[in-house]
């Protein structure tokens, strides 16, 4: 059997995903093994069409960073994904350039509670310092972020989205709740009006709710 082909057979169903949500080929996502295989996960190729790729295209990685199968190279967050995977108890990792999220992030400017439906990735999003991508530093400061906010997704500043949770449908849903909070509350404040914003209290009876429904 194929390492992680179950979690290579998600990247090829699933990147195709990002094309609607990213410019060119600027996003990328991957799925960490289970079990045993823990240590490593599978992640989109870098450099190719969302599509132009098969299973054994695939890269898989450690969580150390070192490519451990896979034909085509893996894509240059790699030390954002491994170092995410070794910090973090998640199962999938999604990243994108978003236009309305990328907006926020290059304002330097969290996403606050202005909707329920914020809470499939925490309260608010805040916004990770700026470092070069590609390096362990803007991995350190996207999960420094999202614990001090309690939250499973963070804006980049002057980068973009990541999103973290434990399956990748799920990271690429909440991946759409966060690109369309963040429409949804610029384009208010460009229409001049002052979104109102959630309780914690209030949050807290949507998430007890959720809980309810099984989700």
């Amino acid at each position: 059997m194929t390492r992680l082909e179950a979690e290579r057979r998600a990247v090829v169903e699933h990147a195709s995903e990002l094309a609607d949500l990213t410019p060119g080929r600027t996003g990328n996502l991957s799925v960490r093994g289970e079990g045993e295989d823990a240590d490593a996960f599978a992640i989109t190729p870098t450099g190719v069409p969302y599509n132009a790729f098969d299973l054994a295209d695939v890269p898989v990685v450690g969580t150390d960073g070192e490519r451990v199968a896979g034909e085509m190279a893996p894509s240059s967050e790699v030390p954002m994904h491994s170092a995410i995977y070794r910090r973090e108890d998640v199962g999938a990792i999604v990243h994108t350039h978003s236009p309305w999220t990328t907006a926020l992030a290059v304002a330097d400017e969290p996403l606050p509670p202005i909707h329920y439906m914020i809470v499939a990735v925490g309260k608010r999003v805040p916004v990770a310092d700026y470092a070069p991508y590609g390096t362990d530093d803007l991995a350190a400061n996207i999960v420094a972020a999202m614990d001090e906010a309690d939250s499973t997704a963070a804006l980049i500043e002057n980068h973009g989205l990541v999103v973290t949770a434990p399956d990748l449908p799920t990271a690429l849903e909440n991946t759409h709740h966060v690109e369309s909070l963040a429409r949804l509350y610029l384009e208010s404040r460009s229409a001049g009006l002052e979104p109102q914003t959630l309780s914690d209290e209030q949050l807290e009876t949507v998430l007890e709710k959720f809980e309810s429904y099984g989700q």
